[in-house]
């Protein structure tokens, strides 16, 4: 569920209309729902939470949406953050999230984010191999404090909505295998710099099967039990986010009920804390791209480009994923639907939203609405072709807030600088 709706034959974003913002802040425009944000959040706990999680710690993935309104948010309601860089982290702390509800992942943080980490006090670092447990060891020695690691480890089980957010195979990057995990445990428990709470897994992103999950988390459970055999305690299973939303043309996923549901099953008994990192789940249906249709190209041979000053750049999912945006005119106009490829301005074929896509009647000025860009939306835009970042937009009610404005051409120029050698007159 999501609270962008037709009232009035337009479309709202809870009391405000999408119209009101676009005339406001210009195009494109990122907008994301409050409303729609806590009730994600608010489903998912209280489905953990009813199915007899105790305490789950719900660390919102920041990759997905790393604005700090949206964090702050979340955080308001109890989110943790499940973070990848110094950046998200101190993104995470910014918005009132607290230390200990931060989780640090990542298969390539260097030392400098490491020590960083430490010194923020963050909850857990998910170490992935064994030369950054040494390295963070090191650190910990440095610093006099003993890191709290889990375990990443890769399943090698196959899942995601695409192979380039497939994260649990054996020959992706992400984490160690399950002999070395168990090795690796029992060698950061003998370490100085660092103390071992726990192992974690996380398999992909967009997954509308609960059965890859449920394989991933029985394997996670084994480790567990072996761990605790030879004597080495656990104190928290983190099994990541990666379930999928409904992109339209996608089969439904899972339920919150239904997942966990699963997870209560599997790790009934276990006697761990449970921690979970979900990130497009909560925010993708809470956000849309606003774009203005710039013109409409007709060719001869029958091909029709509706051209938009939204492109690739602001949002790149079609380019790279091939994903799916259900596009909606914010005012339908009455009449036959038609098919249109839907373009943006880049000087690329790439910066192609969708081919043969039938929509309703559309003219130079109307107002489209890219649905369920919330999550890896703006989080991944960028400044190609020099084309300036999107603005991102925050409703409450009847209330809108700017919480990144759009910046200038100057501003875009200000961060780079001359060489020295073109101020020489010679």
């Amino acid at each position: 569920m999501n609270h962008f709706e037709l009232k009035g034959g337009e479309l709202w974003c809870e009391d405000t209309k999408l119209s009101r913002i676009a005339e406001t802040v210009g195009t494109p425009v990122y907008i994301y729902s409050s409303a729609t944000l806590e009730r994600h959040f608010n489903v998912l706990r209280d489905a953990l939470v009813g199915a007899g999680v105790v305490e789950p710690l719900i660390a919102f993935a920041v990759k997905a949406n790393p604005n700090v309104a949206v964090l702050r948010t979340l955080a308001r309601l109890g989110a943790g953050a499940d973070t990848v860089s110094e950046g998200e982290i101190r993104r995470a702390l910014a918005a009132g999230v607290p230390a200990d509800r931060i989780v640090f992942s990542g298969v390539g943080k260097t030392a400098e984010e490491l020590a960083f980490a430490l010194e923020a006090g963050v909850a857990e670092v998910n170490v992935e191999s064994e030369p950054e447990l040494e390295i963070l060891d090191r650190i910990g020695r440095e610093k006099g404090v003993r890191a709290a690691v889990a375990i990443r480890v890769n399943p090698d089980v196959a899942a995601g909505g695409h192979a380039k957010i497939a994260t649990g195979k054996a020959d992706n990057k992400f984490g160690v295998s399950f002999a070395e995990a168990e090795r690796l445990y029992a060698r950061a428990m003998n370490m100085a710099g660092v103390r071992a709470i726990g192992v974690a897994c996380h398999i992909g992103s967009q997954i509308t099967d609960l059965r890859p999950m449920e394989e991933a988390f029985f394997k996670m459970r084994g480790l567990v039990q072996r761990l605790r055999a030879a004597g080495l305690p656990v104190e928290r299973l983190d099994l990541g986010g990666g379930l999928g939303v409904p992109y339209f043309n996608q089969p439904d996923p899972p339920a919150p009920d239904e997942y966990a549901a699963m997870v209560a099953r599997v790790t009934s008994g276990l006697d761990v804390s449970l921690a979970f990192e979900p990130g497009r789940m909560i925010a993708a249906n809470a956000g849309v791209l606003i774009a203005k249709v710039l013109h409409i190209h007709e060719r001869p041979e029958g091909r029709r480009f509706l051209v938009l000053d939204a492109a690739m750049n602001d949002l790149i999912r079609p380019a790279m994923y091939d994903a799916y945006h259900h596009i909606r005119p914010v005012e339908p106009r009455a009449g036959e639907v038609g098919p249109y490829d839907v373009v943006g301005p880049i000087c690329e074929t790439g910066d192609t939203f969708t081919r043969d896509r039938d929509l309703p009647p559309l003219e130079p000025g109307d107002l489209v609405a890219f649905m369920s860009a919330g999550a890896y939306g703006a989080a991944m835009s960028s400044e190609y072709n020099s084309r300036l970042l999107v603005p991102e937009v925050l409703v409450r009610g009847e209330q809108f807030a700017v919480v990144r404005p759009r910046p200038t051409y100057d501003d875009m120029l200000s961060r780079e600088r001359m060489p020295v050698w073109f101020e020489d007159p010679q």
